[in-house]
């Protein structure tokens, strides 16, 4: 996950100080010292972390609390706040709505991804059932028609560009034009980027803006750069209205916090992140979910929303019936890697559990556990149906674990591996069971009259447990939104 550093040094600090047996101002005061100095390195201005922790410190006043009260708690929901606060600009983006022709400028220094990003966008929004289409109004980079071409080709999204023309002012408004007539409803411009901050460049973003009237203009931002990005995002707010900011290359760099709090104190909204090359690596910006990954709480309702896009909407309640019942077979197995690997990068979809930590999916890992799940289901296709549809992995002597290793082209070994890796899968979806599924019809009605009580009545035992008991589950669904978190878990959106 994106800033796994930061998020595992601020987790570890309130860990360390929930372990603590007597919270005093001693316990606070190192806690409050381990996140300054994990905020300080990841750039952050330092401005903003004074006021963070004054503000926490008149929250958290240990000598007026009660003797009832969790301090834990009360710590970790001001720790909780703060953060949002900081990396929220308190201002929605305008989001194009379907069938009605949106035009979308994008800007941005060069070497920011602003190319990339642009099909990204364009690729999001077209699994969302928009009909996007990109223009391409950088005459300024060489191969800049190239690279939008070839991405926009492997996207299957249809592009405009000229190799002859020079002017980029007349080569947007043309394909402007031609996609309106093609009723293509996300129209995306991509527009010249300078290695620095120049007057040529705002006059032609300027002319570009006029002959092609966006109804939002996008600031793309390289996130390696920090808190600089505060003068970067008001000097182009200042040249053009910028309505949005997506940060690029938030995977590789430390400074990526900084660079998030610097572009929500210029009162921007930022709508994405990316933290990758590839077309699936990027996700949407929004600042309470995100907090919650970044400290190991999860995000419920964004992982729902991925089963959702990969799971078949008549599967989905086969499949939370299995999640009550806490039957585990290597069958299950097969269609739940299959559903992972649909879901986009590995490490952005675990950080959406509560329990996992930022750091669970070192950097660099991803690939190599995405590697090792497509060579278990190749050594699960050399398997008889019996094996598959079996829940104990007894059966599998030494015999058969060799003749899986000789079909799928794999050792001994790798076939003991998986089956322990099953093993271990097995009893973590064993804690599931219990899980109680509401009937058909009776989803509206849980979603409005949803509280603690009812929530902790649906989770079973176990996980309500690792959420913090009723504390905890009051605290996360205060900060997530009982409903959505409801609507989210279930598939209930459409009951809303």
């Amino acid at each position: 996950m994106v800033l796994a550093e930061l998020g595992g040094s601020i987790s570890r600090a309130l860990q360390k100080m929930s372990n603590a047996t007597i919270i005093d101002e001693k316990v606070l005061g190192e806690c409050l010292n381990e996140i300054t100095r994990a905020l300080m390195q990841a750039d952050v201005k330092f401005e903003m972390i004074r006021d963070m922790m004054a503000n926490i410190k008149r929250i958290v006043n240990l000598e007026d609390l009660a003797a009832g009260h969790n301090k834990r708690r009360i710590i970790q929901q001001a720790v909780f706040n703060e953060l949002c606060k900081m990396m929220d600009p308190g201002k929605a983006s305008f989001t194009p709505k379907k069938g009605k022709t949106c035009v979308v400028m994008f800007v941005g220094l060069q070497g920011s991804g602003k190319t990339t990003t642009c099909t990204k966008y364009a690729y999001y929004h077209q699994k969302k059932g928009f009909k996007p289409a990109l223009v391409c109004a950088d005459t300024f980079r060489a191969g800049a028609f190239d690279q939008l071409k070839q991405n926009a080709t492997k996207a299957k999204i249809p592009f405009y560009g000229s190799y002859m023309e020079s002017d980029p002012v007349k080569i947007a408004a043309e394909g402007v034009e031609r996609f309106k007539k093609e009723n293509n409803d996300l129209i995306i411009v991509d527009t010249s980027g300078r290695h620095m901050q120049e007057a040529a460049l705002f006059e032609e973003m300027r002319q570009v803006s006029e002959a092609t009237k966006p109804d939002l203009v996008i600031f793309v931002m390289d996130g390696s750069i920090g808190q600089m990005a505060f003068a970067q995002a008001q000097a182009f707010k200042q040249s053009v209205p910028v309505g949005a900011v997506i940060v690029t290359k938030m995977d590789g760099h430390a400074k990526g916090g900084g660079a998030l709090s610097a572009v929500a104190a210029t009162k921007s909204p930022v709508i994405f992140i990316g933290t990758g090359e590839h077309m699936d690596e990027f996700e949407i910006f929004d600042v309470k979910p995100f907090v919650s990954r970044l400290l190991g709480m999860g995000d419920w309702s964004g992982f729902m929303d991925k089963i959702q896009e990969v799971v078949p909407t008549d599967q989905q309640p086969e499949l939370l019936q299995k999640l009550s019942e806490g039957s585990f077979t290597l069958r299950l197995m097969y269609e739940q890697f299959q559903n992972i690997l649909k879901m986009g990068p590995i490490g952005q979809v675990f950080s959406m559990l509560p329990g996992f930590s930022a750091e669970v999916m070192p950097k660099g890992h991803e690939k190599e556990s995405q590697a090792k799940i497509k060579r278990y289901m190749t050594m699960m296709d050399s398997m008889t149906n019996a094996e598959l549809d079996s829940t104990n992995p007894k059966i599998f002597n030494d015999s058969r674990a060799l003749r899986i290793a000789r079909g799928s082209g794999r050792s001994v070994k790798e076939v003991v591996e998986m089956l322990e890796e099953y093993k271990r899968l097995a009893k973590v979806w064993g804690k599931m069971k219990g899980l109680k599924i509401p009937k058909k019809g009776e989803m509206s009605a849980l979603s409005r009259n949803m509280n603690v009580q009812h929530m902790s009545k649906v989770l079973p035992p176990q996980m309500l447990k690792q959420i913090g008991g009723m504390g905890g589950l009051q605290s996360l669904m205060k900060q997530m939104g009982s409903k959505d978190m409801m609507g989210g878990m279930f598939g209930g959106a459409g009951d809303k």
